[in-house]
């Protein structure tokens, strides 16, 4: 997996939780929590996408390495090698 793809699936994993949000705005290291208004079954739902989508296994101790954009990204590529 390329940086670039890992990017577009956590920012679709994203606008799936949160349709309305402007994803071109959100900074990188942004954290998008606070930045899209994500309450914590919107956080739980976005694991899930991300799971679903690439077959990383997310555990509940990795939730501090998905807060923002660059640091989701690169869990999923380091986790995807």
């Amino acid at each position: 997996m390329k940086r670039d793809e890992a990017e577009d699936i956590v920012k679709g994993a994203l606008a799936d939780v949160v349709p309305e949000a402007d994803l071109n705005t959100l900074g990188p290291d942004e954290t998008f929590r606070d930045a899209l208004g994500m309450d914590s079954l919107d956080f739980l739902s976005f694991v899930e996408i991300l799971t679903r989508r690439t077959g990383v296994r997310i555990d509940d101790e990795d939730a501090p390495h998905l807060t923002t954009l660059a640091d989701s990204t690169g869990f999923l590529l380091a986790r995807a090698e």
